[in-house]
């Protein structure tokens, strides 16, 4: 039998951090209601920040892979959501996406400093996506 729920997609530049962690902050919130997924322009593998800050949460994204869009390819997406500006101006639209929306949040993996910043800017956008999804996908 066939998943009938929608499909949500992420897409970010790499795959590694932002998209990894809304994939996984989706499908503890609402995988009840969405099968979920996330892919990149130029895949750079599961960044272990983001494993990391996702762990304080107790999701745990360690089976999660970093992938490429093209990977989609042929799979009926209900709703493609880029998070960084690179993947809006690269693909405004997803292919096989029924609606593509752009959500920017900042990219933790460029924040320079030490590893207790660098894990705090982590946080930070875990902590933003969070309240997105919930607030977004509550009313869908």
């Amino acid at each position: 039998m066939d998943d009938e729920r929608p499909l949500i997609v992420f897409v970010c530049t790499h795959n590694s951090a932002r998209s990894q962690m809304a994939e996984g902050l989706l499908r503890r919130a609402y995988g009840d209601r969405f099968r979920v997924a996330s892919a990149g322009l130029d895949p750079a593998g599961v960044h272990p920040l983001a494993v990391a800050v996702m762990d304080e949460l107790g999701v745990d994204i360690r089976g999660q892979r970093s992938k490429s869009i093209q990977e989609l390819h042929g799979r009926r997406i209900d709703l493609a959501v880029t998070l960084c500006d690179h993947a809006a101006e690269a693909c405004p639209r997803v292919p096989g996406a029924k609606r593509t929306i752009h959500v920017t949040f900042p990219d933790p993996a460029a924040v320079p400093g030490d590893s207790a910043e660098r894990l705090e800017a982590f946080r930070r956008v875990r902590d933003a996506l969070s309240g997105w999804i919930k607030e977004f996908f509550a009313g869908m």
